[in-house]
């Protein structure tokens, strides 16, 4: 219902769509001869909280204030891989995914307690993350 792809398959459900099928609504109206016409597609903070799902609720990577990041993916037994690079002041972060047997989360070589990444001063920083 959310995935304005879902709303444009067909000529027919475009032409009761009648807003781009690449951005997020904040409607899909049911009112009476407007049923499934998508509003205010450009207007609201929609595409701002997909971002976010995708990047908190599939990706993993939560922010936690000042003390650093938390990483906690959901993502398909498919994905085998993947990297964020996430910059903080003057800090990088490369974060790379990997598929393995036990989940650990290492920070410039040296494993971590938890998943909970702590913010550094400076430079760049390999995260390995085993998924």
């Amino acid at each position: 219902m959310i995935n304005p792809i879902n709303h444009s398959k067909s000529h027919l459900e475009c032409e009761r769509y009648k807003v781009e099928p690449y951005v997020m609504t904040a409607d899909v109206y049911g009112a009476e001869g407007h049923e499934g016409r998508g509003g205010w597609s450009w207007y609201t903070g929609t595409s701002g909280w997909m971002f976010r799902v995708g990047i908190e609720g599939i990706l993993g990577l939560k922010l936690k204030g000042d003390k650093g990041f938390t990483i906690e993916p959901a993502v398909p037994d498919e994905w085998n891989e993947y990297e964020i690079n996430y910059r903080k002041d003057k800090c990088s972060y490369n974060i790379k995914f990997v598929r393995g047997e036990k989940k650990e989360i290492y920070l410039d070589g040296k494993l971590l307690e938890d998943n909970l990444v702590p913010y550094l001063e400076d430079g760049e920083h390999l995260v390995k993350v085993v998924i």
